[in-house]
């Protein structure tokens, strides 16, 4: 008795785990197989690197095949549709770079500059688990950001990635507290933190990474606007790149099981010469053979999210050292504030009255007064000085950050706002955010042995944890990666 087509299908699919190259698809046969893909370059994640890196290789003659768990592409980038009036809760600006210009005119999708509001009337700081006042920064916070951009072209090198001196520079691995006390930059912190959130404990964290996050090309768009599509929605693009890569494709999928090449093969030993990476995919038509020459990995990097990669001990050793914080978004829906007034959360006891955390940052107003931004998060990270496993933060489930907006919104009452109970409209959730190690590993070389898994086992790398949280300073970075290693071809 003859199996049906689809369970020869799946029986075909499961004997190339089992290492049974004679039921394998060929390339030629994959072109005729609706279940076999076979691509240039498969990539893995659909935010803002990923996407990139498909509808740019794919513009340089590659074909490609994106792969996407969500149902869509956009990563943290989150839009809420307001009756016709998009309001976006995720990312909110990108930084005016040359490859962030060239993304969106490649896409048709007009731009503006929009200049961020720097009047310090326009915002009121509580701590939002008293609702008791909490006064401005004192001392002059022009000066103070001048210092910090000052210090910021010390180390250009960080504009393009992790490719640190050796030795680091002893102030890049100095806790951010440490760094505020030593530069007298007591006065930008409260600007500084605003922009670097999710973080976990932003004092504790190592200089660095306030650094790339709060680049130069944040500094730039202070003083001069950031870039965004002409329609104020920024999922505009990726629904644009979505339309250009077509059948190119596979959202909502999700990757069941990887058998990538190894360095001591050649391609030739490969299971194909062409080919041999080889994924099985899960997607909603069925599952799918994705066969690729090279693979490129978008996503972020933690053992959790790679349980399916056929990690070998190189790359699970490196990826380990990863610790991740919560970060979440969300558009409230609440009467009783001032239409105008942004509300920032301010500890009364807290050192510089930076944000306690867990809690939320500030709670902003859109173009709807009855509709407020409101961005949360979580804990420390953990591990800052010796990366413990035990103290690994787990995402925080939607019934407690739902709790902590809601107290955090009725401390307000404290203060004499007759505000409403907050009703979240959407939400998202971003943990793993803002991925990081210790000093101690910094400076013992973790970033070069990061950026040595580059082309190992035809696999390459990009996204926010190897370079930054910043749309546009990654899609120059995954400009990079793909002109150094010859993604094009």
């Amino acid at each position: 008795m003859r199996p049906s087509t689809g369970v020869a299908r799946i029986l075909a699919l499961t004997s190339i785990w089992l290492g049974l190259a004679s039921s394998l698809p060929s390339p030629d046969k994959g072109k005729d197989d609706p279940d076999v893909i076979t691509r240039d370059v498969a990539i893995i994640g659909g935010g803002a690197s990923g996407t990139y890196a498909a509808v740019r290789l794919k513009q340089l003659g590659q074909s490609v095949v994106l792969i996407e768990q969500e149902d869509r592409l956009g990563g943290h980038t989150n839009t809420y549709d307001d009756n016709g009036t998009p309001i976006d809760y995720g990312v909110w600006v990108y930084s005016n770079t040359t490859e962030a210009r060239d993304f969106f005119a490649y896409l048709n999708i007009p731009t503006t500059v929009q200049n961020l509001s720097r009047d310090p009337n326009r915002s009121q700081r509580y701590d939002f688990r008293t609702g008791e006042s909490v006064p401005p920064p004192s001392g002059n916070v022009t000066e103070a950001m001048v210092r910090y951009a000052l210090l910021l072209l010390q180390h250009p090198y960080l504009e393009n990635g992790w490719d640190l001196p050796d030795p680091v520079p002893e102030d890049l691995l100095l806790s951010f507290r440490d760094f505020i006390e030593k530069y007298d930059l007591s006065a930008a912190v409260e600007t500084l933190a605003l922009y670097v959130q999710g973080f976990g404990e932003i004092l504790d964290c190592p200089t660095v990474y306030i650094m790339k996050y709060f680049n130069f090309n944040v500094v730039q768009g202070i003083q001069s606007g950031f870039l965004r599509p002409a329609s104020l929605d920024n999922s505009e693009a990726y629904r644009a790149a979505a339309a250009n890569l077509g059948d190119d494709l596979l959202l909502s999928s999700t990757i069941l099981q990887m058998n990538r090449s190894t360095d001591s093969k050649n391609k030739k030993d490969s299971i194909t010469s062409a080919y041999p990476q080889t994924i099985l995919v899960r997607t909603p038509s069925g599952l799918k053979t994705v066969q690729a020459s090279k693979i490129f990995i978008t996503i972020p990097p933690i053992l959790e999210n790679l349980n399916a990669f056929d990690l070998d001990a190189r790359e699970s050793q490196t990826f380990a050292k990863f610790r991740a914080t919560t970060y979440t978004t969300a558009i409230l829906q609440l009467t009783g504030l001032p239409q105008t007034i942004q509300f920032v959360n301010s500890g009364i006891d807290t050192p510089y009255n930076v944000s306690p955390i867990p809690g939320t940052y500030v709670f902003v107003p859109t173009s709807n007064p009855s509709l407020r931004l409101a961005y949360l998060g979580g804990g420390s990270s953990g591990g800052e000085g010796k990366g413990e496993e035990g103290d690994r933060e787990e995402k925080l489930p939607f019934d407690t950050v739902k709790r902590i907006m809601t107290d955090n919104v009725l401390s307000l009452r404290n203060a004499g706002y007759d505000v409403s109970v907050p009703e979240i409209r959407a939400y998202s959730n971003h943990y793993p955010f803002g991925l990081r190690v210790s000093a101690d590993e910094i400076a013992g070389g973790f970033y070069k042995d990061l950026y040595a898994l580059q082309g190992h086992r035809e696999t390459y790398y990009s996204g926010a944890a190897f370079h930054a949280h910043d749309s546009g300073a990654l899609w120059r970075f995954t400009e990079r990666v793909i002109g150094e290693f010859g993604l094009a071809g």
